[in-house]
């Protein structure tokens, strides 16, 4: 990228080299149709054009090299005079014009309103890195001078004493990381917040809101103690909430900036947001989250009944409800001093150290526990010392707590009474995954030796995605419970069977429609919601005539074949006159549930694809009704047709996946019925036959060359260990599984991953 200011609509998550995490995101956002304020950024293109033109970065790593990294006055004192250093330069006149040009075409009509000025680095915002408030924004900005003004403080906070502290615990390199600048349309909150797509302290899969009066930034710095309320996720049901009594906000300045304004005493202790604008921020949380397939936290905000996004990123850590540790069992309520939200899992122990504003941070030594009424960014050297965080104010999303789950640091937010209850040099237990506060030192509870071993070897980890197979959406809450990475395999024809029992044809013919569309969304909405937000494929009818005639209704409407094996089955029955209108069926179940019931991690499958051109009228079907292939729809090709792979090439450019489909691919690359007793005693039946590997191997490679996602979804893997190790070796991507096979075939897929890196290691001894 060459530009020194772009557009927010110019920008997608990959741009995060150029324009930050928050920049990037905000324009993965606006480009998906979320609703995210008009903004632009400049680019580090135009950090680095600033600092080339007032040449201060010799004397910016000349600060740095002179840093006593053991003094968080040292730290300080260097940020200041490198901070010091941007104060002295202004902006080159070009770059000023540019700013003016954008600004202005903010506001339609020449009406100039105020802005809000974000800090975007290019480490910020990561999956592995949140730098939670390490740079600085600044908000309602008024005019073109405090603009600039501000855009230069934005670069300076690149080097805050906390910014250089956090990237050198975190080893990012200081000239590696550069800043960009967002600048945004100002949304005047009545109410604000912050939402994560999964319960950060104990990795539930639930949406956690946080909400309170006026500007966000009060209870992202952990000054106010916002109302937290919970929605499952695959319900859309609030299942807890906890309103907290705020007395005051944020609010605009008369001059731009912000200060503080009490709230009328009748709503200081009630409910920030009604129910039903909860569920409408979760469902745009939820939809992000689907749209980034990962948990993500987000900052959003209401103005004029309108709700707004802010900032995305994704989750950095989340506790584990399973493995934390937690003194509740051991603990006696009489020990109890102080109570709040648990923020941070784990135990922590120590004496306590209470910081007030204005005293050195060098007071925190390591093992301490940091008591104080809210943390702020400049803090994080010492919370990076301290053995526990406990907090006067603050929720699930404040400073104090984003940090310490990063840091891995037990944390206890929003007690009230911490800074007065306890005392410091006094003994204290921090239990971050209940939010309790005991006096003294409790004893950890101890665990059997063998559990941790029992887990390791019940779920190991693997390079290679590992999901299952679903028929029966009855199971699908009982099988989601497995640590699998999604359904690789949902057959609608069990649908069919079991909430229809009907032919579909016989349906439409009575005038069934929206009861056929309507029963099969249920069905599929089972499963995706149980599995919520893993992703699932469903594959689209494929019955063979046979099947269909033996359904209710099915003999008026299926005609009689001798081989119905290798008949009139999947796309070629769809794209027939007599089948049509039943797989629209299909189609508007599936945009139903997408859509009307939110679950958009529900992608698509056809099933035996012969050829090119029934691929394109299916693609104009499915247009029809609103379904097209997008980063959050994925449609797959069954790859079971030999023409699937000699044509691979073609295929590629209709799909954004394929799954292979051994049991027919065996079949029609043999020339063997797979139904054949005899030919199958003869062992002509077997996938791991050398041209059926050949086969799936070119498929392999000719998918990833055109950036194209592998799957199998035989029964290959769970009976043949070489069979399994074959597929690792040629790079699958994906193995999906029958649900009763899975821990033992994943095991198997862990160990020939390791039996490969080993192998390739001592490839590499040898050839050095």
């Amino acid at each position: 990228m060459e530009k020194k200011i772009v557009d927010v609509n110019e920008l997608h998550v990959e741009d995060v080299p150029f324009v930050g995490g928050k920049g990037a995101n905000l324009g993965e956002l606006t480009n998906a149709g979320f609703p995210v304020p008009e903004a632009f950024v400049l680019t580090t293109v135009a950090y680095d054009y600033f600092i080339g033109s007032s040449r201060i970065f010799d004397a910016i790593n000349k600060e740095l090299d002179g840093i006593d990294r053991n003094s968080d006055d040292s730290l300080a004192a260097a940020s200041d005079k490198i901070r010091g250093l941007f104060e002295k330069y202004e902006i080159p006149g070009d770059l000023k014009d540019e700013i003016v040009s954008k600004y202005n075409a903010l506001f339609p009509g020449n009406k100039k309103g105020f802005v809000a000025v974000r800090s975007s680095a290019t480490a910020e915002d990561l999956p592995d890195a949140s730098f939670a408030g390490q740079q600085e924004t600044y908000l309602n900005v008024k005019n073109e001078a405090d603009l600039f003004d501000k855009i230069r403080k934005c670069w300076s906070s690149l080097f805050t004493a906390r910014a250089i502290a956090y990237r050198e615990k975190q080893g990012y390199s200081h000239s590696e990381v550069k800043l960009a600048v967002v600048v945004q349309r100002m949304v005047n909150s009545e109410v604000s917040g912050i939402m994560f797509t999964k319960n950060p302290n104990n990795g539930a899969e639930e949406i956690v809101i946080e909400a309170g009066y006026g500007l966000g930034e009060a209870i992202v710095g952990g000054e106010v103690t916002p109302d937290t309320y919970t929605v499952d996720k695959s319900k859309s049901e609030i299942t807890r909430k906890i309103v907290s009594k705020q007395t005051w906000k944020y609010v605009r300045g008369p001059k731009g900036g912000v200060k503080k304004q009490n709230i009328a005493k009748d709503a200081e202790e009630i409910q920030k947001i009604p129910d039903s604008r909860i569920k409408e921020v979760a469902k745009i949380g939820r939809q992000i989250e689907i749209h980034y397939n990962k948990p993500m936290d987000m900052e959003w905000c209401i103005e004029d009944d309108r709700v707004y996004i802010v900032q995305a990123r994704p989750i950095t850590v989340t506790g584990d409800s399973a493995t934390n540790e937690s003194a509740e069992a051991i603990g006696s309520s009489e020990d109890i001093i102080a109570t709040g939200l648990g923020a941070s899992p784990g135990l922590a122990m120590g004496k306590v150290v209470i910081y007030e504003a204005g005293m050195s941070l060098d007071i925190v030594k390591d093992g301490d526990i940091l008591v104080t009424e809210m943390t702020m960014p400049d803090m994080v050297p010492a919370m990076s010392r301290a053995a526990g965080i406990v907090t006067d104010e603050g929720g699930m999303t404040c400073h104090a707590a984003i940090i310490s789950r990063e840091l891995g640091t037990p944390c206890v937010v929003g007690t009230r009474i911490a800074t007065s209850a306890l005392k410091n040099g006094m003994e204290v237990t921090v239990d971050g995954t209940t939010g309790t506060v005991y006096k003294g030192l409790l004893k950890k509870k101890s665990e059997p030796e063998s559990a941790g071993k029992a887990v390791g070897e019940y779920v190991p980890v693997t390079g290679t995605k590992v999901m299952v197979n679903m028929s029966m959406p009855s199971k699908a809450e009982e099988i989601a419970r497995l640590p699998c990475d999604g359904v690789g395999l949902m057959r609608i024809e069990f649908l069919f069977t079991n909430y229809i029992g009907e032919h579909p044809c016989m349906v439409l013919e009575q005038g069934r429609k929206e009861e056929l569309i309507n029963k099969l969304a249920e069905g599929i909405s089972a499963v995706a919601s149980a599995f919520f937000p893993r992703p699932i494929t469903l594959r689209t009818s494929d019955f063979k005539t046979n099947e269909y005639r033996d359904m209710k209704g099915g003999a008026e409407y299926e005609p009689n074949e001798d081989n119905p094996m290798i008949g009139w089955r999947g796309c070629s029955r769809y794209v027939s006159d007599s089948y049509r209108e039943a797989f629209m069926c299909e189609l508007k179940a599936i945009k139903k549930v997408r859509d009307e019931m939110g679950l958009r991690n529900l992608n698509m499958m056809l099933p035996f694809v012969r050829t090119i051109e029934e691929v394109e009228e299916i693609t104009e079907m499915m247009k029809s009704v609103g379904l097209r292939r997008s980063k959050d729809f994925k449609l797959y090709f069954m790859a079971e047709v030999p023409v699937n792979i000699f044509m691979a090439d073609e295929f590629c450019k209709y799909c954004d996946a394929f799954s292979i489909g051994s049991n027919d691919l065996t079949q029609l690359t043999m020339g063997c019925d797979r139904d054949s007793d005899i030919l199958g005693r003869m062992g002509y039946f077997d996938e791991r036959n050398e041209g059926v590997k050949r086969a799936i191997a070119h498929l392999i490679k000719v998918a990833h060359e055109n950036g194209k996602f592998v799957s199998i979804c035989g029964q290959g893997p769970s009976v043949y260990p070489e069979f399994t190790e074959f597929l690792v070796e040629q790079g699958i991507d994906c193995i999906s599984l029958n649900p009763d096979t899975f821990i033992k075939t994943k095991g198997i897929i862990a160990s020939a991953e390791q039996k490969i890196i080993l192998r390739d290691l001592r490839n590499l001894r040898s050839r050095l």
